[in-house]
């Protein structure tokens, strides 16, 4: 009863629908879809990014920039991306800056290298037996900036990993979008620890392979490096 029960825990989950990150968010402000976020492969279909270890993993978009526009903004300011239709898998929510180097603009960079760092991560939180993710139904996710960012232009990736299917190698869903920033008012901070995607995780990392249905997991760490706080 229940392998039965887990199994139509996982096809109630899996039969939900899918969902991109198509517009900006800056304060309280929608700024258009694809305006300032890359248009991703998924724009039509909203299906996953499912391997690690390729460079879709990164944006997982047409081609670098695809068009996309640099909004301006300052440290500190509140930033993040609508969520279409919403957030409709449980799993943990991150953020990633990466800042464009010299003698190239956020419009055209891809993103390589190591130059990834993280400014945010949720995870689960756990009561009573139960495994709860805060991201679950979201419309709309943001974040704050860190004062201390240095100015410049950037790329905000956020991530969604859905887990209702990651008991088996690859099976674990990521949802990512790349924005693109141009920060001013920046502060001294030194970003850190610096990752690339790919190279960051593999599919085998506890936060990515695991079953969240039995036995439910008593604690939980997402994949990736610590975050920078500034």
């Amino acid at each position: 009863m229940k392998s039965l029960f887990v199994s139509l825990l996982v096809f109630a989950s899996t039969a939900s629908a899918h969902y991109t990150f198509p517009e900006l968010i800056v304060g309280s402000q929608k700024t258009g879809l694809w305006s300032y976020v890359r248009k991703t492969t998924n724009y039509q279909s909203n299906g996953p990014a499912t391997d690690v270890s390729s460079n879709a993993i990164r944006c997982y978009e047409l081609s670098p920039g695809t068009g996309s526009k640099t909004y301006t903004v300052s440290a500190g300011d509140t930033v993040g991306f609508t969520a279409a239709a919403s957030i409709s898998h449980p799993g943990p929510l991150q953020f990633y800056l990466a800042k464009v180097p010299a003698g190239k603009t956020a419009d055209t960079w891809d993103g390589s290298g190591n130059v990834w760092f993280k400014i945010y991560s949720q995870g689960a939180t756990f009561s009573s037996g139960k495994m709860t993710w805060q991201s679950s139904g979201k419309q709309q996710v943001t974040v704050p900036l860190p004062k201390s960012l240095p100015s410049g232009e950037y790329l905000l990736r956020v991530e969604h990993i859905a887990l209702h299917s990651a008991s088996g190698a690859n099976g674990a869903q990521f949802y990512i979008s790349c924005a693109q920033l141009k920060v001013e008012n920046g502060g001294n901070g030194n970003p850190g620890p610096l990752v690339s995607f790919p190279g960051a995780y593999k599919p085998s990392d506890p936060g990515i392979q695991l079953n969240i249905y039995y036995p439910v997991p008593t604690s939980y760490t997402p994949p990736g490096p610590a975050v920078w706080s500034g």
